[in-house]
């Protein structure tokens, strides 16, 4: 019977569900996170780089995947039908689509040398006094373009490295600026794994969710500005390479397209073609090599292209079971004892919270927004937010998170790179903190009654 306290939008959805509520269909979800942690867990007690990253979410899934099915009440057959259903849902392959695009961009922009002539002409912009915020930028901007945190860091890390190596910089405050600056531009790239995965969840358009990121993102990136910059730190700095202006080009135009409202996938293969030409002109790219560094950023998102199949697939068995609806009205419930007269403040409450609580374990910011995908969309509804707004919730917690976790890919190859402990990279990692506080008090206002 359906609870008579439920919003009435809620009730209607479940009268569509095929099966009551059930926080029991939700053991899957919890057998996929626990395989993944737990492994990742043991592993760094066996001091294994990267432990959290040896075990392919991919492969964690598995189990998970073949629970549900051994649950589910319906013949095998019908539950594999509802399975490949869920992993064929419209949205799930056009975010897989765009996955192999953007990975083939960042690929074909990194191989005609885009992204380090980026970098050295960022960096040449700023004096030495102002080094310290010049990563931040440069690293906001590279992580922008690019849509990558980890392609941002693994770019700049090496140059960083150089500086803590002669000059006497605190390496810690070094990778806190670059982490800041990844994380910023990761959440608010129109390419990001994280915002398509946040947008085709939500139903939302890209510049939309943009400009409601941009009003958050920007606030926090300048306090954090004004804090790196009041560090007074010094960096003596020499571009090392000829300055590459055509390198910004490819990030210059993708950027301006998307923004513009073009599609994103003319907006990336025009990028894919655009980095391809400038690299003929300037290092006598070949068309052949052209195929092959497409064909590596495909392989590149082999793993987030099968886990988004698979955890649509198992996202539609644990509907039908009434897992999610059951998740959906236990969220509802405890956000309204926090804001019982604010129903969109209250959804927005546990959309960010349950973004941040599910990275917490699968560290992992596009995994985490894929998981909690539908039911974030379900709380929308029902709170009457926007699709913009409730992607841009999930994107922002979810990298917040990411940011701030020392078992974070991005803390750990930062930690390595500069030879420090991940522990210090997030210690320093100010734009994340800044963040969560700029974006609860902004939602908290416009929200307000």
């Amino acid at each position: 019977m359906t609870d008579k306290n439920l919003p009435t939008s809620t009730s209607n959805r479940l009268k569509e569900t095929s099966s009551p509520q059930s926080l029991k269909s939700l053991l899957p979800f919890g057998v996929f996170l626990a395989i993944f942690l737990g492994t990742g867990i043991v592993l760094s007690l066996q001091g294994a780089e990267f432990a959290f990253y040896q075990l392919p979410a991919s492969i964690a899934i598995i189990p998970a995947i073949l629970l549900a099915i051994y649950m589910g009440k319906e013949t095998v057959n019908e539950k594999i039908s509802q399975f490949i259903a869920g992993a064929g849902h419209q949205n799930i392959i056009t975010m897989c689509i765009i996955y192999l695009l953007a990975g083939a961009f960042a690929s074909v922009a990194k191989a005609t040398g885009s992204v380090d002539a980026s970098v050295q002409l960022g960096l040449s912009v700023f004096p030495d006094y102002f080094l310290l915020p010049g990563l931040f930028l440069v690293s906001a901007f590279l992580a922008t373009a690019m849509g990558t945190s980890m392609g941002t860091i693994a770019a700049i890390a090496p140059i960083a490295l150089g500086f803590v190596e002669s000059a006497d910089v605190d390496a810690s405050l070094i990778a806190g600026c670059i982490i800041s600056g990844a994380i910023f531009g990761d959440n608010l790239s129109i390419i990001s794994d994280t915002t398509i995965a946040s947008t085709r969840s939500q139903g939302a358009q890209m510049k939309d969710k943009f400009k409601v990121n941009f009003k958050f993102a920007v606030p926090a990136a300048l306090i954090c500005l004004a804090i790196l910059a009041a560090n007074g730190v010094t960096i003596n700095h020499e571009a090392s390479q000829e300055l590459d202006v055509l390198g910004f080009l490819p990030y210059i135009v993708i950027l301006a397209l998307a923004l513009s409202g073009m599609n994103v996938f003319m907006v990336l293969i025009i990028g894919i073609v655009l980095a391809a030409f400038i690299g003929m002109f300037n290092n006598d790219y070949q068309l052949a090599t052209w195929v092959s560094d497409i064909n590596k950023g495909f392989a590149s998102m082999q793993d987030i292209f099968i886990l988004s199949l698979f955890i649509g697939g198992l996202s539609e068995l644990i509907k039908r079971q009434g897992g999610l609806g059951a998740l959906t009205s236990s969220i509802e419930r405890l956000t309204n004892k926090v804001s019982p007269n604010n129903k969109k403040r209250a959804s927005g409450i546990g959309i960010g919270a349950l973004a941040f609580c599910c990275n917490f374990f699968t560290a992992n910011n596009t995994v985490s927004i894929i998981i909690t995908g539908d039911t974030a969309k379900n709380l929308a509804k029902d709170g009457e937010l926007s699709p913009a707004h409730s992607a841009s919730l999930l994107d922002i917690f979810a990298c917040i998170n990411q940011g701030l976790l020392p078992y974070g890919a991005q803390a750990l190859l930062l930690g390595a790179t500069l030879k420090i402990s991940p522990v210090e990279v997030v210690a320093n990692a100010y734009y994340p903190m800044i963040l969560f506080f700029v974006a609860c008090f902004a939602f908290w206002r416009i929200t307000k009654k």
